[in-house]
């Protein structure tokens, strides 16, 4: 009798081992399809990536100080045309 408790609980442990390797395929086949979703909605609603925001955001940050730049110039320009008149 000891011999056939063994085996049943063998057989139960593998039962248990193979309805966990299921579970975690199953999790990440769901994982997947909520991610693939997930992105679908994102692109829907238009939002713009990460990267794409800091890209425009250097762009507008070097904008900004090449307009500082002209405006200092011109004002020094002004001053010159005012000083000559």
């Amino acid at each position: 009798m000891p011999q056939t408790t063994g085996r049943v609980f063998d057989e139960i442990a593998k039962l248990m081992t193979d309805a966990a390797g299921a579970m975690q395929g199953a999790r990440g086949e769901i994982d997947g399809a909520m991610r693939s979703r997930a992105e679908k909605v994102l692109r829907d609603l238009d939002i713009v990536q990460r990267e794409e925001f800091d890209a425009v955001k250097a762009m507008a940050i070097k904008a900004r100080d090449e307009n500082d730049a002209l405006r200092s110039e011109i004002k020094a320009l002004r001053e010159q045309i005012a000083a000559l008149t």
